[in-house]
This record gives structure tokens, C-alpha cells and sequence, in this order.
């Protein structure tokens, strides 16, 4: 059986590795020349780490660039609301934010040992072909055709192929985009890794150290604001959005501050996981909220759980189209039900921040009560956490 996979990001990557090591044949296609983007998730909570290891690769980020996070502590006008140390569940592991494109090229390594695998980057897909209703392969942008048995789509939010099966996303409502920095850390590189949200009237921003030890910055970009963020001066806007001690550091190291970059946001999933031939994954299927980092955890969940089920039928010598096709909506059957709820957790992350940037009495109430009230938004936050970090299924690896 040959299977393209069209795609090598985190969904791609892994699912390739994992199809290969069962002697699978595997083509995967990458449109980029490297894995090298402006914006890279980064974000690992305790369900990615532990998928990681369900699919013995754990031990890679030994040798990649990356950074645990310490705690998480919400600033709100210059006061602390409340914090938390990591890691929150006993046992578990700490959030970790790890490079991306390292971790990346280490599985794509890991592939190439095996001869089923084939890495084609560089290779634009234009199309895909059928016969009698089924996907049989795709066309690259070189006019190129290859045939499969199976075509996976791993080629995120605004992903072609997606679009050429016509299959439908369906929007969730988003009113915030993220405006993305970097900054040097300079002495605060030597302080624990803490997560900051902070929030100073009706901004608010992200802040933490990444994978490469530079701080990074989100900055909520709500619909409703008033300014053009192209010409804002940010070295200042930030400055005064922050706590004395960090705005400090922005002015110090200003000439480090990198243009924003914006993330538009989109929120979706849809309705079909799969057509005979074709079946789509991660962010090609239900793009998450930058909210708790869950494209990548989803991301390597969804390629756990697509091996569990296509290994056994595509490794076997008796196998038909027939039995691959019907198996893919088991596939989605079983994925689902945690998208659904994650994107429900998301939604309800994005409303208390809406509900902060709407209203000043609530903003007023919030920084007056901090000491009483602290504790029970803690307790909130808390208990919303448990199924961002830890996962709402079990999901394991069977091969």
C-alpha cells in the first residue's frame, strides 16, 4: 500500500514516522524548502509530552533547543491576580515550549532511516486526482502525478487540499487575533520561565521565554480596537502596558524588538474527516485558538489515533480500498468529541479575556478585589486547565 501524506508538519511528521517504522510505503510532500516560519507553535502541555512519548520520541527534545515553563501568573494593572507554579498536576509534566523546526527535522530524520519513507520537499501539490469517485493521488505543482492508495492531508488551516476535496470548514467566532514579538531577554534569561498574562486596561498581551531563549510576545488584537497597529510606536505602547519591572527591560533592549508579525486567527472544524481516498488531519480539519497551544498537542493526538486504526489494515497483504475507506470516519468517530470540547474550553479562555476588555467596571472590580477574589478566579482558571493541559480522551498508542 503507498500512502502520500501531504504535509510534514507535527501531524505529518510523526504519522509518517509511525507508518513507516510498520513498513508502510510513505511519500511525504512539503511545500516549503524548510521548516523555518515566521510563527512556529511551540507550546507542549502534558497531553503533547505524554503522545510524545506513547510514540517513543520523547527523548528528542534531550537534544533540542527548549524551555520549560515555571509557573503562570496573571497581572492585571500592575497587580498580581494570582499564580501558579508548575508543574499543576502531581505527576504530570511541566508546560515545555521546544523548537519546533528542531523537532521537526529530528523526526523527519528518524523517517529517512527507514526505505518505505520518501521526504519530497520543496514540492508544491496543485491538485488531486480521482477515479470513479475515489482520491487516488495528487498532482504537483510540476505537473507531476502520483498515485496512492490513501491520501492524508496534513497541510494546516488554509490547507489546498482540503479546499479541492470540497470539503466544507465551518468558522467559530473569533474576536481576537494575535500581533506576535520577540524580544532579547537579556538578565531576565537568568529568572524562572514564567508565563505572564498581562493586562493593563483594555490591552492586554502574553509574555514568555521561547524554545531559542528569547522572550516572545502576544499581543491581543481585538476587532474593536481603535488604532492602526501598523503605525503604533510598540516599544512604548508595550512599556506602559507592563509592570514597572519589565517595562524597564523593553526600554533597555528596544533595538531588539522585531516588527509584529499578525496571526490571524481562525477557529473551525469540519463536518467530514474524510472522503474515499482522502482523509484530513490537525489543523487541515479543525484549526484551533493560539489559546493553551493546542494545535500541536491536538496535532500529534489525531496522528496517534490515525495509525492505531491504519496500520493494521494498511500493512496487511489482503487489504482493499474498501476497508481503508471504511475506516477513516472511525478515525474522526474517535477524535472528535475531544476537538469539540477543547475548542469549547478555548472559547470559554477567549470570553473571560473578552469580558475583561469590554467592561471597565468589571476590569475596576476585578483590580479593587484582587486579595478576596484572587483565590476563587484561581480556582477557575484551575479547573478549566485540567482538560487544555491534560487532554479530554485516552489516547494511546496500540502498534
Amino acid at each position: 500500500m503507498q500512502v502520500i501524506i501531504v504535509g510534514a508538519g507535527p501531524t505529518g511528521a510523526v504519522l509518517a514516522l509511525m507508518l513507516v517504522k510498520k513498513g508502510i510505503k510513505v511519500k511525504l510532500i512539503e511545500a516549503p524548502g524548510d521548516f523555518k516560519r515566521q510563527f512556529r507553535g511551540e507550546g507542549l502541555m502534558p497531553s503533547g509530552l505524554e503522545a510524545l512519548e506513547e510514540m517513543d520520541l520523547l527523548k528528542l527534545l534531550s537534544d533540542i533547543p527548549h524551555q520549560t515553563i515555571d509557573a503562570w501568573e496573571f497581572l492585571l494593572s500592575h497587580r498580581s491576580l494570582f499564580k501558579v507554579n508548575e508543574p499543576i498536576e502531581a505527576g504530570k509534566y511541566c508546560t515545555t515550549v521546544v523548537s519546533q523546526p528542531h523537532l521537526l527535522a529530528a523526526i523527519i530524520q528518524q523517517a529517512e532511516t527507514y526505505p518505505q519513507f520518501e521526504f519530497m520537499q520543496g514540492e508544491a501539490v496543485q491538485d488531486l486526482l480521482s477515479v470513479n469517485q475515489r482520491i487516488c493521488g495528487i498532482k504537483l505543482g510540476s505537473g507531476r502525478e502520483i498515485q496512492a492508495d490513501l491520501v492524508i492531508a496534513a497541510d494546516g488551516r488554509n490547507s489546498l487540499i482540503r479546499k479541492k476535496a470540497g470539503i466544507d470548514l465551518t468558522k467559530l467566532q473569533s474576536s481576537i487575533n494575535i500581533l506576535w514579538f520577540k524580544l532579547d531577554s537579556g538578565t531576565l534569561s537568568q529568572s524562572s520561565n514564567i508565563f505572564y498574562s498581562i493586562i493593563q486596561g483594555k490591552d492586554a498581551f502574553g509574555l514568555f521565554r521561547a524554545s531559542s531563549g528569547q522572550l516572545h510576545i502576544g499581543w491581543g488584537l481585538h476587532t474593536d480596537d481603535n488604532y492602526d497597529w501598523k503605525t503604533v510606536d510598540w516599544v512604548n505602547k508595550l512599556a506602559a502596558t507592563s509592570p514597572p519591572w519589565l517595562a524597564e527591560h523593553i526600554l533597555k533592549h528596544q533595538a531588539s524588538l522585531t516588527k509584529p508579525m499578525l496571526l490571524s486567527v481562525v477557529v473551525g472544524r469540519c463536518d467530514r474527516w474524510s472522503i474515499p481516498g482522502l482523509l484530513l488531519l490537525g489543523d487541515a480539519v479543525h484549526p484551533m485558538s493560539p489559546i493553551r497551544a493546542q494545535g500541536i498537542n491536538m496535532a500529534f493526538r489525531d496522528a496517534i489515533v490515525a495509525a492505531n486504526h491504519l496500520v493494521p489494515i494498511l500493512s496487511s497483504s489482503a487489504a482493499n480500498l474498501g476497508q481503508i475507506d471504511a475506516v477513516l470516519p472511525l478515525i474522526q468517530q474517535e477524535r472528535e468529541p475531544e476537538i469539540i470540547r477543547i475548542q469549547q474550553l478555548q472559547a470559554q479562555e477567549m470570553g473571560q479575556a473578552e469580558l475583561l476588555h469590554n467592561s471597565a467596571f468589571v476590569r475596576w472590580g476585578a483590580k479593587t478585589l484582587a486579595p478576596i477574589i484572587g483565590p476563587g478566579i484561581k480556582y477557575s482558571w484551575l479547573k478549566r486547565q485540567k482538560q487544555l493541559r491534560q487532554g479530554v480522551t485516552k489516547v494511546a498508542s496500540s502498534l
